[in-house]
């Protein structure tokens, strides 16, 4: 299955309406804010496209939420129970002014006020109590799917990455996961809230005054549409608003980091960049204040809509026609009803959107979690102790082709004696790297099989071959914590005397020493801290901790000058003593004291032997050969060794 590429557009959580009304809102005076109109959702297209091209099963879905049934069904009863609960407080108000204040019934009058406030902190706890359940249930739905998707892509193949941008696979295991965790957390229980708040408020309405429902009829879809649109405005400056923000926020990370700040001065680039920055940062004054304009209106609006709510309830109450003999207390009761009822029903319209965006979510996670990977662990593995590995290694009629392309290494047939060294060399494009990945199993043969000690390495568990078949690549690869910390992902119980032995192996020792913290000292994003050859002997010194009895080491020294390649490569010598070791080329220097050369051309094996016996045969080797002694040296290995 092929994956889909990141399109650079910030992922955004489904918008939700509010949960179910709290305490008496609508009351005359109340605050806009009360109301909850909400900002609207919008069916972003790119989630329509998500869910046609990997549909979501409903089904799959609820298998993630079946360990938890017990959970939704007390959420649900408890989220039921809040709103008809709450709905008590306007009729507790009506019988204060109807009765206990006109009848100076001081008792009735505190049972009642008494009875506001124990609904008041009643309400308050069942929603702790509903909040803290919903997220806890949330939270291990989502954990457990966040470690699926992780163990799942770390099983992916090197392809997978390659062709996956970065900023992609994040996206997927971070926010994504976020987004549906507050449809999990928030919009579910918003949505189940928003529904028994609209059905309670609207029959205990009816309750109160049937008449003056039918007037509501009339007044609360205009609001709802004069809230909508004010905000569905905002909405769309604040989208702008947002993609400008996502634009300059990229330009900050690329182009003030340390390879970005490189490129800019070395391209001279800095005044350019400065200025895209300032015009982008310029687009971005004018986009907030139409924000905050669109904002304000929107503010205006809802305080409009919420003192034209109360103001035609009481028009409609002076009537006889519709009052109905309604008194003051229903009619107060009434009106915080009637405000109550707005915001639930701003939430229901969004439910179809949400819906769709929730469903994204999930496609999103389910279309990574749905990939096979291209090397998968074997069923029954294999142990391997790498104290009785002895590492000979064998390559046996090894075809192998990228993703079904052309191959790139076609009939291989190599042995690799146990405790021997093994170079690889041949022009660029030859199949010398991607050999050098099979013994570690970072690519799996087309055809054919790898052997160590005789036992196919995709039958090895991946743990034991990590141990023992050891790389050190030309790119090397530090990450941002300390000198000790990146040096213990080899061996992680290995003392500060193995630590040191190893740098002092790879020839790095004194560098580290000098340094103010010493072990401790920080190797910076990327290892920018430290020089390449430098980053490259400290992946070294990891590798010598790590102690494998198989070494592949593909063009280990290629970042280095000669005089510390000099130093490295006798580390790297007395490394490999007693291992077998595979050795991808890249001067002639490293493979001089090779036990045998292979020369890689087209994907096959053009000639192999004693680096002594290929001078004398005439062929490639002894070409390469000649050149170097005709003084072209570095220039020569390069036109022929390089990957």
């Amino acid at each position: 299955m092929t994956t889909t590429q990141d399109t650079g557009r910030a992922r955004t959580s489904p918008h939700h309406g509010g949960g179910s009304g709290g305490g008496v809102p609508g009351m005359p005076g109340a605050s806009p804010s009360g109301g909850g109109g909400g900002r609207p959702a919008r069916l972003d297209p790119a989630d329509r496209e998500q869910l046609v091209g990997h549909p979501v099963s409903l089904r799959r879905i609820a298998a993630l939420f079946a360990p938890h049934k017990g959970t939704i069904a007390v959420v649900v009863l408890l989220i039921t129970a809040s709103s008809v609960i709450n709905l008590a407080q306007p009729f507790l108000v009506r019988g204060v002014i109807d009765d206990a204040l006109p009848q100076r019934d001081t008792r009735l009058l505190l049972l009642l006020t008494a009875a506001m406030v124990g609904i008041a902190a009643l309400t308050a706890v069942i929603g702790v109590v509903q909040t803290w359940m919903a997220t806890a249930m949330g939270q291990r739905v989502m954990h457990a799917l966040r470690v699926d998707l992780f163990t799942h892509l770390q099983a992916q193949s090197l392809g997978f990455f390659t062709r996956t941008r970065g900023g992609e696979v994040q996206s997927r295991l971070t926010h994504d996961i976020s987004g549906m965790q507050s449809v999990v957390t928030t919009s579910a229980t918003g949505v189940a809230s928003n529904l028994t708040t609209a059905v309670a408020t609207a029959a205990a309405m009816v309750a109160l005054s049937p008449a003056m429902s039918l007037v509501s009829l009339v007044v609360l879809p205009p609001a709802v549409w004069l809230s909508r649109r004010v905000a569905l405005i905002r909405r769309d400056v604040t989208d702008e608003r947002q993609r400008e923000l996502a634009l300059l926020h990229t330009q900050v990370e690329e182009g003030l980091s340390v390879s970005g700040v490189r490129l800019a001065k070395t391209l001279g680039t800095t005044a350019r960049d400065a200025a895209r920055f300032t015009d982008r940062s310029g687009t971005l004054v004018g986009l907030e204040l139409r924000s905050q304009l669109a904002g304000r209106w929107r503010m205006a609006t809802m305080q409009v809509v919420f003192a034209a709510i109360p103001a035609v309830i009481y028009l409609a109450a002076g009537f006889p026609a519709t009052s109905g003999g309604m008194t003051i207390g229903t009619l107060v009761a009434f009106t915080a009803l009637q405000g109550t009822i707005f915001r639930p029903v701003m939430g229901l319209l969004n439910i179809g959107v949400q819906w769709v965006s929730a469903l994204a979510f999930f496609s999103r996670i389910f279309e990574y979690l749905d990939l096979e990977p291209q090397i998968k662990p074997p069923a029954v593995p294999v142990r391997l102790d790498p104290a009785a590995v002895r590492g000979e290694v064998r390559l046996e009629g090894v075809h192998f082709a990228y993703d079904g392309g052309t191959e790139v290494l076609r009939g291989i047939d190599l042995v690799l004696p146990a405790g021997t060294t093994t170079a690889v060399v041949g022009p660029t494009g030859s199949g010398k790297s991607t050999l050098g990945s099979l013994l570690p199993r970072l690519n799996d043969v087309t055809e054919g099989r790898v052997t160590i000690d005789g036992t196919d390495v995709r039958d090895v568990d991946p743990a034991d071959l990590a141990r023992v078949v050891g790389v050190v690549s030309q790119e090397t690869y530090l990450v941002h914590a300390s000198v000790r910390e990146n040096l213990l992902l080899a061996d992680p119980e290995a003392p500060d005397a193995e630590l040191w032995r190893a740098l002092g192996a790879a020839r790095i020792a004194d560098t580290v020493a000098q340094l103010p913290d010493g072990l401790d000292t920080l190797v910076g994003a990327r290892g920018h801290r430290f020089s390449g050859g430098e980053q490259q002997r400290l992946a070294i010194a990891r590798t010598i901790l790590r102690n494998p009895p198989v070494l592949v080491l593909d063009e280990a020294t290629s970042a280095l000058d000669n005089t510390t390649e000099a130093q490295v490569q006798e580390a790297l010598d007395r490394l490999a003593a007693g291992r077998t070791t595979l050795t991808i080329a890249h001067r002639l220097s490293t493979v001089e004291n090779a036990d045998q050369v292979v020369v890689l051309e087209g994907g096959r094996i053009a000639e192999r032997g004693a680096p002594r016996q290929l001078r004398a045969a005439g062929g490639p080797f002894a070409r390469l050969a000649a050149r170097t002694g005709r003084g072209d040296g570095d220039a020569a290995s390069g036109a022929l060794l390089t990957r």
